[in-house]
């Protein structure tokens, strides 16, 4: 078992306009050994299985324990992360592939820049007025606390997103932890001030009426929010939303 190997095949990519290409690396297996300790062992010594000296990998991660949601990438074909996945877990060869929903910078590493856009889109945060002391914020019942602490989970690894089958560019779908993030402010006391102009961002371009309610985004979520209730619910926020815009004409 010392001397046992596991096989890294991984698609590389110089840059966003170069042509990818695949490299093999044979690593020195042990137990507890996850992706990201593997992608670590080729960036301290980058030699192929063939012997010749390449590049580390270029990858993102930060936190390795499932909580910045950056090290999300394709292994063996799915969306996963890679610091939760263990290599006794996997098929082997590991087949490592950067997500396919969101343009390459290098290798592994992509860019995931449009949740953040759509998340500025809808405002998602707690608005306040000014930066001096406004005094204690409303209290929430504890009730409440605990239906809002699942939607508060998201890690923005954009995995939800990289399996929606209606994240394209046709359809511009912001995605459902887009989505989740609009329940979860506009059901903060304080939050809800902007409930509104959230709501219309929704009934936009690339809104919740592209979802077409697969479901793979709560199957794939890693924290086990529960994306298609938050999805129902802004969908019924978003009707009643515009019923009341329809008849204050």
């Amino acid at each position: 078992m010392a001397n046992a190997t596991v096989r890294f095949i991984i698609k590389r990519q110089a840059n966003p306009e170069s042509r990818p290409y695949w490299e093999e690396f044979d690593l020195r297996s042990r137990p507890g050994m996850n992706v990201i300790i593997g992608l670590m062992d080729i960036a301290a010594n980058p030699v192929d299985r063939f012997g010749k000296t390449t590049t580390p990998v270029t990858y993102d991660s930060n936190c390795l324990e499932e909580v910045c949601g950056s090290c999300a990438m394709l292994i063996n074909g799915k969306a996963a992360m890679a610091c939760s996945s263990l290599i006794s877990k996997l098929e082997q060869p590991v087949r490592l592939e950067p997500l396919s929903r969101f343009p390459v910078v290098r290798d592994l590493a992509v860019d995931r820049s449009v949740l953040f856009e759509n998340l500025k889109r809808v405002q998602a945060w707690v608005p306040i007025d000014g930066t001096y002391d406004l005094g204690s914020g409303p209290r929430i019942s504890p009730s409440k606390q605990e239906e809002m602490y699942p939607l508060s989970r998201c890690i923005s690894c954009c995995l939800c997103l990289e399996v929606c089958p209606q994240v394209t560019p046709a359809t511009g779908f912001a995605g459902a932890a887009v989505i989740n993030q609009v329940r979860l402010f506009n059901d903060h006391p304080t939050g809800k001030a902007i409930k509104a102009e959230r709501l219309h961002a929704m009934m936009g371009d690339g809104g919740i009426q592209e979802c077409s309610f697969a479901q793979n985004c709560v199957k794939i979520c890693p924290k086990g929010i529960p994306l298609t209730t938050s999805i129902s619910n802004v969908y019924g926020q978003v009707i009643k939303q515009a019923l009341a815009d329809f008849f204050r004409r």
